[in-house]
């Protein structure tokens, strides 16, 4: 199956967190990474006094089943350093690891939803999703990537930081 998974840091070394989260996925048997997008800095949302993000997404093929590659992101978060329980929704993190699509299936569980809920509204994400995924549709509004983007009217700056690869 063919799936994106957004990145996002805004604690400590960024970078490094992101790095070796792709690592770990990398390393993982039945997971593939076929390509990763650029780095992109952006403002934090929700919980604004706190340090900007870099964020990227990743395109990789995996055998796994939702469920599995949810249960192996989290682990990966916590691996590296991430305490669920003592952080505040939108606030700092070292690591964050959003399954975004997973093929064009749509799932609504109690613990995963995909596509990723916010995904559509979410610059940070649509912004790095594009550049691996210019014809992606949304699998349930079933529209584009880009006109997603164009339809966000929030103003969060979201820059080009560097290279992944």
């Amino acid at each position: 199956m063919r799936v994106y998974i957004g990145l996002g840091s805004n604690l400590g070394d960024r970078e490094s967190f992101i790095r070796s989260a792709i690592e770990a996925l990398v390393r993982t048997p039945h997971i593939s990474v076929l390509r990763r997008a650029g780095l992109y800095e952006s403002e934090p949302i929700g919980i604004t006094n706190q340090p900007w993000f870099l964020n990227t997404v990743i395109e990789l093929e995996t055998t796994l089943s939702p469920q599995e590659l949810l249960a192996l992101c989290k682990g990966i978060e916590r691996s590296l350093g991430r305490q669920h329980q003592h952080r505040e929704r939108h606030g700092p993190r070292e690591i964050d690891l959003d399954i975004l699509l997973y093929d064009d299936i749509a799932i609504h569980e109690p613990d995963l939803t995909i596509p990723h809920p916010e995904l559509h509204r979410r610059r940070f994400v649509l912004v790095p999703l594009l550049e691996l995924a210019p014809q992606q549709t949304h699998p349930v509004t079933k529209q584009s990537l880009r006109q997603l983007l164009a339809l966000l009217k929030d103003a969060q700056e979201v820059n080009f930081y560097r290279d992944l690869n």
